[in-house]
């Protein structure tokens, strides 16, 4: 078993490794005139191998993303019983498409699609059996402590086999017995990618479809050839957490606005929002910052429930602002360019944050906490000690919008760029430890990520095929006339799905649905994709099962009650943000406007 993990890391780490590697080598070859052989597809392959060996480590340590409305169970036999039918639906699931990606791992070296030169499709395609062997062992293992209680995942995963083998079992038979099991395991904890990738093969059966079409899907959105900047932004995240560099801004940010009433809050609020830039709604900033930032604003005697709404708040903020990771999926998505997405972001980001910080200002007034005098010489010096930091962003923009590098070159240099930073200037990572540390973290989220990804393709492929998004612009033209009817009804549709959605889930499933209503109404696209990611940013914030109430809850061990009534101002205030983001649409064109996009 030590090898074998030993094994998953080092190979994971070597393809998340080649990732940064390949992109940075074709950037001057290319210029040279040569480049490398296949270099892109490579990339898109490499990125098929992190996700499912990424999800099999996920797998392993138990971290495969879920809701959390399991904890609301109480301890005991409810709970138990509770994980093991949860484990049974998810571990069938993983059966099932064991099965199925054997098959298409056959139809495509019967076909002989080569990846480049000595190197064919199917070797690459592998790995996505091998990885749902894995996650089904490792689910049936953690099930239970007994091989008791593991025969009920067992008998879950031969269930998932035989519906695999015989698919019309279940053709032109009633679906909806089986999305209903799935649904309650989901909501009793089982992993997400079970329940999108569960419900989109239940339901694919039933019209007599195989459920390798949503490995199919799977496949083709892990070769996406922008997706690979995605893994490659979040280590950059990983990197920045991992060293001192939270200390660095926090000390640039005090000295630049630490005077101002509520100094502490503001920075607070652009620390957190600076690193959710580049790790994406996937809780690492409250995780990695939450402690430090408590600390500090425990020091300044501001209020309890104030801090903890706060950090709950910030640990979300930044998702608008360029290079964010659901910026760079929406844009794959929706079929938008990525970088008018990143210009539209801008305004609208930067005012969210400012709300939450103008609220700090608030608080700093009413609790007439300490103000720092303005210091401009420890300005100056903050900044040189964060200079490497706050040059980042830059870097990643100037190489983007100057066409010097595509999106995913551009990641690849901000990874290499953190690397040198945390390990060789300010040596706050080692190359062992630390180093393997950071890639094992990283491949953990993104493994758990991709893996809903490709599994929601599954199901946005399913709802296309049965005309769902074109039934619901015919239901919505039909009963709503007003453009300003339509987009209030976006935002509580919007925030409904944010409350019970990943922000990247719910994006494959949900962003083929509400682009051509959008069209119809003649809301420009890129508004479009702006409102979306600010309404699920807001989401993370909506009881019950907002993610950043349960990450905030686990990380400053306070109960969720004490969170919920801790978040509710700031739900509020970033409500109101939200709404004049959507009904000025100037916040977002108007940046387009100036730069002619």
């Amino acid at each position: 078993m030590r090898v074998l993990r030993r094994t998953e890391e080092v190979v994971a780490s070597l393809a998340l490794a080649a990732m940064v590697i390949i992109p940075l080598l074709e950037v001057p070859l290319r210029k040279l005139g040569t480049g490398i052989p296949g270099a892109i597809s490579v990339e898109r392959h490499l990125t098929l191998w992190v996700a499912f060996l990424g999800a099999a480590l996920a797998a392993r340590d138990g971290r495969l993303l879920s809701l959390a409305t399991g904890q609301l169970l109480p301890e005991g036999t409810l709970r138990t019983a509770g994980r093991r039918l949860a484990s049974a639906v998810a571990a069938g699931v993983c059966a099932l498409f064991l099965r199925s990606g054997i098959d298409l791992v056959l139809e495509e070296a019967a076909a002989g699609t080569m990846i480049t030169r000595g190197l064919s499709v199917w070797l690459a395609q592998t790995v996505m059996p091998v990885a749902f062997l894995l996650i089904c062992l490792r689910l049936i293992w953690r099930s239970a402590d007994g091989w008791r209680g593991r025969s009920v995942a067992i008998v879950g995963a031969v269930i998932g086999l035989v519906l695999a083998q015989f698919p019309a079992l279940l053709y032109a038979r009633p679906s909806w017995p089986g999305v209903l099991l799935v649904l309650a395991a989901t909501l009793l904890g089982g992993p997400i990618f079970a329940a999108l990738g569960g419900i989109a093969a239940l339901l694919f059966m039933s019209e007599g479809v195989p459920p390798v079409a949503v490995l199919i899907e799977t496949y083709s959105l892990s070769v996406n050839p922008t997706l690979a900047a995605i893994p490659l932004f979040t280590l950059v995240g990983f990197f920045l957490a991992e060293g001192q560099a939270s200390s660095r801004l926090l000390n640039l940010f005090h000295a630049a606005v630490g005077w101002v009433p509520g100094g502490t809050a503001v920075v607070c609020a652009f620390v957190c929002g600076f690193f959710t830039v580049f790790t994406g709604g996937s809780g690492v900033t409250i995780l990695a910052l939450g402690a430090l930032l408590f600390q500090v604003l425990q020091q300044d005697r501001y209020r309890d429930r104030f801090s903890l709404g706060l950090l709950t708040a910030s640990g979300s903020l930044g998702l608008l602002l360029p290079p964010a990771l659901p910026l760079i999926l929406y844009g794959i998505v929706a079929s938008v360019p990525i970088e008018d997405l990143f210009i539209g972001g801008i305004i609208p980001g930067l005012l969210l944050v400012s709300l939450v910080a103008a609220w700090g200002v608030r608080e700093g007034l009413r609790s007439r906490v300490e103000r720092r005098p303005f210091d401009a010489r420890a300005l100056l010096e903050a900044l040189w000690g964060a200079k490497w930091e706050v040059f980042l962003p830059v870097l990643v923009l100037f190489v983007i919008f100057r066409g010097i590098a595509t999106l995913v070159e551009a990641a690849a240099l901000a990874a290499l760029y953190a690397f040198v930073i945390q390990c060789f200037v300010h040596r706050d990572v080692s190359l062992g430890t630390d180093l393997a540390r950071v890639f094992r973290q990283c491949l953990v989220l993104i493994g758990g990520v991709l893996l809903i990804l490709g599994m929601a393709m599954g199901f946005s492929s399913y709802m296309v095929d049965a005309m769902i998004p074109a039934r619901a612009l015919e239901w919505v033209q039909s009963h709503i006339d007003s453009r300003i009817v339509f987009l209030l009804c976006l935002n509580i549709f919007l925030l409904l799905v944010g409350a019970v959605m990943d922000i990247f889930s719910a994006t494959v499933v949900i962003v083929p649905l509400i682009v051509p209503l959008g069209l119809a109404f003649g809301v420009h696209p890129i508004h479009l994709g702006i409102i979306f990611v600010a309404n699920l940013e807001l989401g993370y914030l909506t009881p019950p099962v907002g993610l950043n109430l349960f990450l905030a809850s686990y990380r400053f061990e306070r109960p969720l009650l004490e969170l919920y009534r801790a978040a509710v101002p700031f739900l509020l205030i970033l409500g109101v943000g939200v709404l004049l983001i959507t009904y000025i649409p100037l916040l977002t064109t108007g940046l387009l406007t100036l730069f002619g996009r």
